[in-house]
């Protein structure tokens, strides 16, 4: 059976998690703030917080922000319910508007969503392929005379959205850690870039995300770290690491915050992980992609992904294939023919319209046709470093009968 996507873990990783667990640090230590440095390095930002998944790592964001009850955020239809979930939990409206073709959200669908109460956007890169986040960043710029901040937000003497004037851009990398947009790293484009590291990820710490901030002056980089650190930690303005010096127990709580901190034991594995990215994981992952582009490209019963533009280039995260002019219940039975040849695949994503709670709060998925058409025609293929050239074109023998079988050509 060709698994879907397991993890790359080997005797390197393990003795990370060896020597961590010896020494001593288990929780957040000396190794999760390496981690954090260097993913700082590597998106070329000067500050990075490693926490315990995208999905708290940017809850913390909308929170922070001040984003609550009769606010509206901005999300794309096609998503993983994360997206949408977080601003359910601070009691704000997620609007959803579709996506264009490449299944990243459609800009000209966010310039008409916009309202006095928008007071966040959140791009979704899928399967590696960044959003047009600088489209998105232009309309977010272009839209201040909208924008209505909240008053007294902050009993500190600040206020974010006072300051920043506009809705914030909070963009969902979780997929497209180490892709490009105009040669620059992820993470460099968005007020704040938000990263996962689940143990599916290109770049895995088990569980875990970050966040890399870019925001504007008057923001200050290191100002916000501490800020987050401390609201990762329950308000509490000592972390572990700092609490361990000599005489240093003492310490306060600034305000009810959160637990979300990333451990030493996490960022081990990420430190492996990091320091091999571009060198073996990006380029297999990327040879993978290419094999199976080469298979599908010029078969018309097949629509593959775009792996790059002239101005983005995936992380390679995923094979979206799409079967040409397939019903939902086709793909489906193609999806059920592949397994029965011992090959697995996926579907990236169930649309939020689509999901009960979100189709209960009144979105129809009629709404949003190109989401609907992408997702009813759309397979994940394996993707991941240890898969082989040749099991790459066991999948590609096992879709193309499958295809077959289902639909007859």
């Amino acid at each position: 059976m060709i698994p879907f996507s397991p993890p790359r873990i080997d005797d390197r990783t393990i003795r990370a998690v060896e020597e961590t667990l010896r020494s001593g640090w288990i929780t957040t230590g000396p190794r999760t703030k390496e981690f954090e440095r260097r993913l700082a390095a590597y998106c070329g930002v000067e500050r990075v917080i490693a926490l315990n998944s995208w999905t708290n790592a940017a809850e913390l964001v909308l929170r922070w922000f001040g984003i609550g009850p009769g606010d509206e955020v901005i999300v794309p239809a096609y998503t993983y319910c994360a997206t949408a979930n977080i601003v359910t939990h601070v009691g704000a409206k997620p609007v959803l508007v579709d996506v264009l073709d490449d299944f990243t959200i459609d800009p000209e669908a966010v310039k008409r969503a916009l309202s006095p109460r928008t007071k966040c956007i959140i791009p979704v890169d899928i399967g590696g392929l960044p959003a047009r986040v600088g489209e998105i960043m232009r309309i977010a710029e272009e839209a201040t005379g909208l924008f209505t901040p909240k008053l007294n937000l902050r009993t500190d003497g600040t206020n974010p959205q006072m300051r920043l004037g506009r809705a914030l851009v909070l963009s969902d990398a979780a997929h497209s850690f180490g892709a490009r947009i105009g040669g620059a790293p992820v993470g460099k484009q968005a007020d704040i870039t938000g990263f996962s590291f689940h143990a599916v990820k290109n770049l895995t710490t088990a569980e875990g995300g970050a966040l890399a901030f870019r925001l504007p002056q008057p923001f200050d980089s290191e100002e916000l770290y501490r800020f987050f650190n401390t609201f990762s930690l329950h308000g509490q303005n000592k972390d572990a690491l700092a609490k361990n010096q000599p005489g240093s127990w003492r310490y306060d709580v600034a305000f009810p915050g959160f637990k979300c901190n990333m451990t030493d034991l996490q960022a081990a594995i990420g430190l492996v992980e990091l320091e091999r990215y571009d060198s073996e994981t990006i380029p297999r992952r990327k040879a993978i992609c290419e094999r199976y582009q080469q298979a599908f490209t010029g078969d018309a019963r097949y629509i593959p992904p775009v792996l790059r533009d002239d101005a983005r280039e995936s992380s390679y995260h995923l094979f979206m294939l799409r079967l040409n002019g397939a019903t939902e219940e086709q793909r489906d039975a193609v999806i059920a023919a592949i397994a029965r040849r011992e090959v697995s695949v996926n579907v990236h994503f169930i649309p939020l319209p689509l999901l009960s709670f979100y189709k209960g709060q009144g979105h129809a998925i009629s709404s949003f046709p190109n989401t609907h058409r992408l997702y009813q025609a759309e397979i994940s293929l394996p993707v991941y470093y240890d898969l082989t050239d040749a099991q790459v074109d066991e999948v590609v023998a096992a879709v193309k009968a499958a295809t077959r079988e289902v639909m007859g050509a």
